[in-house]
């Protein structure tokens, strides 16, 4: 059975890891979504999942818009973790941006081009 929740414990909050990732994290683009990540390494223990949503005050002036977006954010990830923890390694930090001005249209458009920016780990 699929474990659709999104606990505390899995949420992206301390500042420390948010600067070890954005140093050391890797960069990966597709369409209006954009990921970094850290994978566990011998030299970088990663001791469990975290994932963070990030959308940008620059593209998404009003609150309202900018939490939406990332309700929308964290629903595909929520929906489709087994599919990411399958790309990206069970032990991974994560921090997901839409960097569009455009406000997305319906979930279903986030949701597809989550599920290919998790293939395209894949292959």
């Amino acid at each position: 059975m699929q474990d659709f929740r999104y606990p505390k414990e899995e949420k992206l909050k301390k500042t420390t890891d948010i600067t070890l990732l954005f140093e050391k994290g890797k960069w990966r683009t597709n369409g209006n979504l954009r990921i970094i990540l850290l994978k566990d390494k011998p030299n970088l223990p990663v001791e469990s999942s975290k994932f963070g949503v990030s959308v940008s005050k620059r593209y998404f002036k009003k609150a309202v818009n900018r939490n939406r977006v990332k309700r929308l954010l964290r629903e595909c990830y929520r929906l489709h973790k087994d599919l990411f923890k399958e790309s990206f390694g069970e032990k991974t930090i994560a921090m997901l941006f839409w960097v569009s001005p455009d406000m997305p249209g319906k979930f279903q458009d986030v949701e597809s081009q989550f599920i290919k920016l998790c293939q395209s780990q894949k292959k």
